[in-house]
């Protein structure tokens, strides 16, 4: 891999319906969407953003992004 590529950051974009709004608990796992891995937060952030806006009318509905590239390198600083 060339020493100029680009630092990937990968990021999970889920989300299903909630049990409730004040716990972070999906209704029914099977149904939990995951709607992609992304190389950077930005690229990740837009793809949340607009399932976020596409489910808007349905209040249980939310969606996350999971910082994956912290759970494979804990030691890793976070950016400033």
């Amino acid at each position: 891999m060339p020493d100029s590529a680009p630092q990937q950051l990968l990021h999970l974009v889920v989300g299903g319906e909630l049990v409730d709004l004040e716990h972070n608990t999906f209704k029914n796992l099977d149904d939990v969407e995951i709607v992609g891995l992304y190389p950077n937060y930005a690229t990740a952030h837009a793809a949340w953003r607009a399932k976020a806006q596409s489910t808007v009318d349905n209040a249980q509905m939310r969606y996350f992004i999971v910082h994956l590239h912290r759970l494979l390198d804990p030691n890793q600083e976070p950016a400033r």
